[in-house]
């Protein structure tokens, strides 16, 4: 399968296929850091309804099949969030259409930098972001003393 097999296309944060996607990250993430719900980053979907929020998915044949967020984090930044793919679509370039898609979005709704952390385990991840033009930055907000994570930015102006 090719990135050119799928559509990229704004959902909602209530359609139930993005929130299994969503949910599938979660349990994903929770088992490769052998971590709990309890310690999870707290996380409101509505979040994403507001301004300068946004979900996209790729979609084959009516399924999503990945997705990613950006969410405001204040007056010029937007924060990726939920960047996920199934496994069986890793490797596709369906992650780098979505994260390209996001970056066309933050900038069209007034974003002037995206930020994103993700965690140290998640090598393909790290690539992608890298690849796409984000830079380390120190940890920021929830993330600021968490050892396994690691943050990026990316200027879109």
């Amino acid at each position: 399968m090719t990135a050119q097999a799928v559509r990229i296309v704004e959902v909602s944060p209530a359609d139930p296929r993005a929130l299994a996607l969503m949910d599938a990250q979660q349990t994903e993430l929770r088992r490769l850091y052998a971590d709990t719900t309890e310690v999870t980053e707290a996380f409101d979907s509505a979040a994403l309804t507001g301004t300068g929020g946004v979900l996209v998915a790729a979609e084959r044949n009516g399924a999503l099949i990945g997705c990613g967020a950006l969410k405001r984090w204040n007056a010029d930044t937007a924060e990726v969030k939920r960047m996920y793919v199934t496994p069986d679509t890793r490797g596709s370039g369906v992650a780098r259409a979505l994260l390209d898609a996001l970056v066309t979005r933050g900038g069209a709704l007034g974003s002037a930098r995206l930020v994103l952390e993700t965690g140290d385990r998640q090598h393909a991840a790290i690539a992608l972001y890298t690849r796409a033009g984000f830079r380390r930055v120190p940890n920021f907000g929830v993330y600021a003393g968490v050892e396994n994570s690691l943050c990026f930015e990316r200027p879109l102006a």
